[in-house]
């Protein structure tokens, strides 16, 4: 349990950058225009991302805060 937000900040710090990139990505990807650098947002999405530990959510392992990340690659609130 130490490996959650409430106990490292570090990891809820990469959290919230992770879905910032995220969204920066859909907004970019939506634009149409700018392919090179949705791509690089996503590069920086998926790196920041790795950083955060895994957990057994009842989906397999995925890094914590999967479903929140996801949503904003989706450009979903």
């Amino acid at each position: 349990m130490s490996d959650s937000f409430a106990y490292n900040t570090n990891n809820a710090k990469i959290q919230g950058l992770s879905v910032q990139v995220g969204e920066l990505f859909a907004d970019l990807y939506k634009e149409g225009k700018h392919y090179g650098e949705a791509n690089k947002a996503l590069e920086a999405y998926k790196y920041l991302r790795r950083l955060l530990p895994r957990e057994n959510n009842g989906y397999g392992e995925r890094h914590i805060g999967a479903t929140a990340a996801h949503k904003a690659t989706q450009g979903v609130s």
